[in-house]
């Protein structure tokens, strides 16, 4: 009979790990300003990104895990990867648990790099000055996702220590996450004989409902992004001059967003941007809404808060917890992440501006193709420009979103074993808003592995903004239940 991972001892030894090693680990990561490519153009020269990763491929190589190799390959003029391979472990000598090498493999995934500094940080937080208050850990890229590459390898040590047998597993950590993974396709396709036969792939750069209970991501949304120009004049004039006889470059932006959005609710306008919710995420999503309630929508830093829970208080989009789900997770919606053209205050004139451009985010529901919607978005935009402007969009990125096969029985045994015995709380499933690119292009590229898609991005945790924490109580109790799920792989 294989011997089973006793839950208790592997959480009391990942408890150490952290206490003793990951969470200083971490502290020294979060002092490297090692941001994505997007946002550092000379990331070569800085040499952060190639620091956290010898950095973290150091503390892998000093972890002693049997069978395990490690390289950092850099594909020329594309960002570093860390990859290593652990081989099966056979667990107790002179037992039956010896494991045969079935094929199968663990992919274990995370990512090194970070998102820029951002603003509103508390008086005594910074985004590269740690702070471990509460048991939380602030600073930049701890939680999102500097913390998996650790927290994989304390988890394959939880099982080799009390000699319980594992499956081969592999681990590919990039750094150009943040910026869309631009890099990561190439790698795959580098990889893909190395990676082996994928049965589960476990990615720690996911969130969680609370920090009570094991989260299983079942749908992230898709992305398009890119940035809308539009050109009146070749330069400045004064407003007084021409304006009423040279139109605004911002209104006509206005104009041009409305063919997009519904202003007034923020329903995208083209039926191209929208999917129907498939039954099983309904489901999944009604019984998320009766656990979390009104924490769907009180979580987010309102800038009302003062008001909510009193009589007066209405939330700005729907505040019933269900449709609130809904919306961040199976709704095409559109965000403005960014301007040019539009001077500060204190050195806004009485000008007309010759320009003004916009970044657009627009988040797609699961099931909706990215590229496709890039050139409907294009032509939407771009078509009939208004009073014969130059109106130009250019993509910045795109990809396509992805909802969970359906789960064979092992698979959802383990994860609500591996919840029960590491959180005494059941597995509950829930859709992100964000997207994860690797996620869909392994499922299309290992349409049979089974998607452990977990992450520590908890209720205030504020990735890539303000404050960013990482819940190292709940890190813990995760880094446990991935090494339970690991041993009950069949």
């Amino acid at each position: 009979m294989k011997p089973v991972l006793n839950a208790v001892q592997a959480l009391r030894q990942v408890s150490r790990a952290w206490d003793d090693d990951i969470v200083h680990q971490l502290e020294d990561y979060i002092r490297i300003p090692a941001k994505s490519p997007m946002f550092d153009a000379d990331w070569v020269q800085h040499g952060y990104i190639d620091t956290v990763v010898r950095n973290a491929a150091s503390w892998v190589q000093a972890q002693k895990i049997a069978g395990l190799t490690l390289e950092i390959i850099r594909l020329e003029g594309r960002t570093p990867v860390l990859f290593f391979e652990v081989a099966p472990f056979a667990g107790a000598v002179g037992t039956n648990s010896t494991r045969t090498a079935s094929g199968q493999t663990v992919l274990m995934y995370g990512h090194l790099d970070k998102q820029p500094e951002f603003t509103g940080w508390r008086a005594d937080l910074g985004p590269w000055t740690p702070k471990y208050q509460d048991g939380k850990l602030y600073g930049r890229g701890a939680a999102d996702d500097g913390y998996a590459v650790y927290a994989s390898i304390a988890a394959i040590a939880a099982i080799q220590s009390q000699q319980v047998a594992h499956p081969r597993i592999v681990g590919l950590i990039e750094t150009c996450e943040e910026s869309g993974s631009f890099d990561l396709s190439a790698y795959i396709d580098a990889l893909r004989a190395r990676l082996g036969d994928v049965g589960l792939v476990i990615c720690l750069d996911s969130g969680a409902g609370n920090y009570e209970q094991l989260w299983l991501t079942n749908s992230l949304r898709g992305m398009a992004s890119g940035v809308l120009k539009v050109e009146v004049l070749t330069e400045g004039v004064h407003s007084g001059d021409a304006s009423g006889l040279v139109p605004s470059s911002f209104r006509i932006l206005r104009h041009l967003l409305n063919r997009l959005e519904d202003s007034r609710t923020g329903k995208l306008l083209p039926s191209a941007f929208h999917c129907e919710v498939p039954p099983e995420r309904l489901l999944q999503a009604q019984a998320t809404a009766a656990i979390l309630g009104d924490e769907v929508y009180r979580r987010f830093p309102w800038a009302h808060d003062e008001r909510i829970g009193s009589p007066s208080f209405v939330l700005p989009t729907s505040d019933d917890p269900l449709q609130a789900l809904l919306s961040r997770t199976w709704a095409a919606t559109l965000s403005v992440t960014g301007a040019e053209g539009l001077p500060d205050f204190k050195n806004a004139g009485n000008v007309l501006r010759p320009a003004t451009a916009l970044k657009l985010s627009l988040r797609l529901p699961p099931l909706v193709d990215a590229e496709q919607a890039v050139q409907q978005l294009k032509i939407l935009l771009e078509a009939n420009p208004p009073y014969q402007a130059r109106v130009s969009f250019e993509e910045v990125d795109s990809a396509t979103g992805w909802s969970a096969p359906s789960a064979p029985a092992w698979f959802e045994q383990a994860l609500s074993n591996a919840s029960q015995s590491s959180f005494d709380a059941p597995c509950a499933y829930i859709g992100q808003g964000g997207t994860i690119p690797l996620i869909n292009m392994l499922s299309v590229g290992f349409p049979k592995a089974q998607m452990m898609v977990c992450g520590v991005l908890g209720p205030n945790s504020n990735a890539h903004g303000p404050n960013e924490f990482l819940h190292v109580p709940y890190a813990k109790k995760l880094t446990a239940a991935v090494a339970q799920v690991i041993a009950q792989v069949p």
